[in-house]
């Protein structure tokens, strides 16, 4: 692999993933995952449900790590909107004083399934931000990925363990709640309104270890287009000081606001100053979806989760004869499974465009809409078969709406 041909970055929360070689013409995010045990692979066929090196690309949606939550009764918004003052900004002091103990540390627990059937548990780390006084608290989906339990440490010391409200692979945002009440939240900014050169202020746990930490920077640039684990997200760009455990931290401005949720930044040796945020008016949508429903409505959804494959030793790891885009597992009450796709499918094609890897096989996908027809050529035992099927949207089952 030629370093040269593509940069990389680190996205910044505590969980460890497999990284495979990507195509020069895209900018590559790693997560900022830091387990105490390396991820083992268990060697198999495609449809081996242990390997935890899988890419859930196909729905556009992660799978919920626990039972979803029955949809919460709210007395108010999801969440608190501020409007910038006219006054002075803040002191970065004052800032700091003021939404401390909005950001929380996360702490995860993993079963990994490892080599010769072995289990253990691997830990991570990274951040949050309290944004319900009643234990509602904004994360990224890689921070709690297949996490089995979650803690969270409060800014005083105090421990929780949380519960999944729900996730979003695609904008990289999960909710948790812990059992608490009368918590300060942080008061979310409009960053539409964001300039180039503005204070960004950095407040998160890094290395897992240091929780509370403070960073300051400037807005560095607007809407970066970065891919993430084959997720193509638009970020803020910032020179604020993020390191692996910040994943999930918040980023605020001279007021005090929040303006981003951090999720990236840069792992070149020689590169400094290169952090990435989720803008807060994404994640406004997707929190309040997540919070009322338990996942992103109006979201297109495959029924099949799918790994790419991109190296020989990965290809003779899952016994496979092509470097590519598989079907990992598939949903066996969806569209896809009824019109014949099977797990271990080779995918050749979705509407007449050849795919190569997992972002060109999402932004196909993406560029449907709820009850499109898609079409889909996959090769299975050296034969080519061709499968036509309604995109259904993507719910939880179970959730109570």
């Amino acid at each position: 692999m030629d370093y040269n041909d593509y940069t990389d970055y680190v996205d910044c929360s505590e969980q460890k993933k497999n990284k495979r070689g990507k195509p020069s013409n895209v900018i590559t995010v790693v997560i900022c995952v830091l387990l105490s045990a390396a991820m083992g692979f268990l060697g198999g066929y495609v449809a081996n449900q242990s390997n935890k090196t899988i890419i859930l690309g196909g729905t556009d949606q992660p799978q919920a790590t626990s039972s979803p939550t029955p949809k919460p009764s709210f007395d108010g918004s999801i969440f608190t909107q501020g409007q910038a003052s006219g006054d002075d900004p803040l002191t970065i002091a004052q800032v700091a004083a003021q939404v401390s103990d909005t950001v929380v540390e996360i702490t995860t627990e993993t079963v990994v399934n490892g080599n010769r059937l072995q289990q253990y548990i691997a830990t991570g780390a990274g951040s949050g931000v309290i944004f319900r006084s009643d234990g509602y608290i904004v994360t990224n989906n890689h921070v709690i990925d297949s996490a089995s339990k979650i803690t969270v440490t409060m800014s005083d010391g105090t421990s929780y363990d949380a519960s999944l409200i729900g996730t979003d692979e695609q904008t990289d945002i999960a909710v948790i709640k812990i059992e608490a009440s009368g918590l300060n939240a942080a008061v979310f900014g409009d960053s539409s309104q964001l300039i180039v050169g503005q204070t960004a202020i950095a407040i998160g746990n890094p290395l897992g270890s240091l929780g509370g930490t403070v960073t300051n920077g400037i807005i560095s640039a607007l809407d970066r287009e970065i891919t993430i684990d084959d997720q193509t997200m638009t970020l803020l760009q910032t020179n604020a000081a993020v390191n692996p455990g910040n994943s999930g931290g918040g980023l605020f401005d001279a007021n005090g606001l929040l303006i981003g949720v951090v999720n990236a930044k840069s792992s070149g040796s020689d590169v400094e100053g290169l952090g990435f945020a989720i803008p807060i008016d994404t994640v406004k949508g997707v929190i309040t979806d997540l919070v009322q429903y338990g996942y992103v409505r109006g979201r297109v959804y495959t029924g099949m989760s799918m790994i790419e494959i991109s190296d020989s030793i990965t290809a003779l790891q899952y016994r496979v004869s092509y470097y590519g885009v598989y079907v990992y597992s598939i949903d066996g009450d969806s569209n896809a499974y009824a019109a014949g796709i099977r797990t271990g499918d080779y995918i050749k094609s979705v509407n007449g465009s050849q795919i190569s890897t997992l972002s060109e096989f999402n932004r196909m996908i993406r560029s449907l809409s709820i009850g499109d027809t898609v079409e889909i050529t996959v090769i299975r035992s050296k034969q080519t078969h061709t499968y036509s099927f309604t995109l259904q949207e993507y719910t939880v089952k179970g959730f109570e709406q």
